[in-house]
């Protein structure tokens, strides 16, 4: 090598050194603090970590310090004292992937699995770097589910609390009127009559058992089988909802299949992880079915192709990147199509969730004046032809 190409690698290095050096020091430094609340890490921490770590690397700094400045730089005594504990087992002989399969509530198999593809191939700055983009790439699909969910959610907090104070406050200085008359009063008028009296004399029951309500459909439907299977098949059955979780979850499939099989990570390690991720539990189902059929010898399209869940021209793509031997690039470019789509389906969404819950909103409110509006017209009929 002659004078201009070791002057050319050494300011390479530097240029390297001072980029890891800045993304270290845009970390708030830890401030001491006395007695607070802290949870453990977000995906975001999780995100920034494997970033600044992946820069570091590159950078030619040793693991164990690029760990140690990292964590060194969190404000989060819990997520700080797992990154030191990572170097702590590295320099007592582990492997990276050791050391991260030590914290599974913070790091998923997908990760540790990424990771241990790299230190067999040696490329763990760029395996970092591509896990770092599959992270920031989840979080903002999810940050688009919630988004899309959002403006449903205030709409109906706010009918729910329109009409709770038209019941509580405003009905009953109208319905004094009608005190004496109710064999007068039409059907939705007594109905509404009777609910407002039983919200204003029983709301320390009502209330609470709404909530309760709440909290145990939540319960049924996140911490039971039966429940999370329930409402997994019953938001694949919802018409608008149908097309977004359908998007959703091969959306996550294919881009986690296809993330993995780029890294070199086994076939059947990959599918058990994409079961992990799906998020629904018929699709878990399904990609756990597709892992018993694999074992046996037999390919991934024609064991997906028995089941109703992925479309077939999904099947077909996977099957023609299996016989070329492209099939990572396959899985990369189907994640991108149904990323693009599930975008659409969102805006599609929200574009019709809008004047929907608007029109829901005014009929409730419409009902309600209407079982006020119909008795002041009975009586002065009655008055009048009197």
């Amino acid at each position: 090598m002659n004078i201009l190409e070791k002057l050319g690698t050494q300011t390479s290095r530097s240029q390297r050194l001072e980029e890891a050096a800045a993304v270290s020091h845009t970390a708030p430094k830890p401030k001491s603090h006395g007695f607070r609340i802290e949870f453990g890490p977000s995906r975001k921490d999780i995100l920034n970590f494997t970033n600044q770590l992946a820069v570091m690397l590159r950078a030619g700094i040793s693991l164990q310090d690029a760990l140690e400045s990292i964590g060194a730089q969190i404000q989060k005594q819990k997520f700080r004292r797992i990154v030191l504990d990572l170097k702590q087992q590295i320099e007592a002989g582990k492997s990276f992937s050791q050391a991260l399969s030590a914290h599974p509530e913070v790091f998923s198999n997908l990760y540790i699995n990424m990771v241990a593809a790299a230190e067999i191939s040696g490329s763990m700055s760029s395996m970092l770097q591509r896990l770092a983009e599959y992270l920031d790439q989840e979080a903002e699909t999810r940050s688009q589910v919630i988004s899309a969910m959002i403006y449903p959610i205030i709409i109906g907090v706010m009918a729910v609390t329109c009409v709770t104070f038209l019941l509580t406050f405003v009905l009953p200085r109208f319905l004094v009127v009608f005190e004496g008359k109710e064999h007068l009063l039409p059907a939705p008028t007594k109905l509404i009559m009777a609910l407002s009296t039983g919200v204003r004399s029983y709301w320390f029951i009502v209330f609470p058992a709404i909530g309760m309500i709440l909290v145990g459909f939540w319960y049924f439907t996140r911490k039971t089988p039966i429940g999370k299977r329930w409402w997994d098949r019953t938001k694949l059955r919802i018409p608008l909802l149908r097309t977004l979780c359908r998007s959703l979850y091969i959306t996550r499939s294919m881009h986690t299949m296809g993330v993995l099989t780029n890294a070199g990570v086994p076939i059947l390690d990959t599918i058990s992880i994409t079961a992990q991720i799906t998020g629904n539990t018929l699709y878990e189902g399904m990609w756990k079915g597709v892992f018993e059929e694999v074992r046996q010898g037999k390919k991934i399209a024609s064991s997906l192709a028995q089941f109703t869940l992925m479309p077939s021209n999904v099947v077909q793509m996977i099957q023609s990147g299996e016989e070329s031997g492209t099939l990572g690039d396959v899985l990369n470019d189907i994640s991108q199509f149904y990323a693009r789509e599930l975008r659409t389906v969102i805006k599609t969404v929200t574009s019709m969730i809008e004047p929907l819950m608007i029109v829901v909103m005014g009929l409730l409110v419409g009902f309600i004046a209407m079982s006020i509006i119909l008795p002041i017209f009975k009586m002065s009929s009655v008055v009048t032809s009197g």
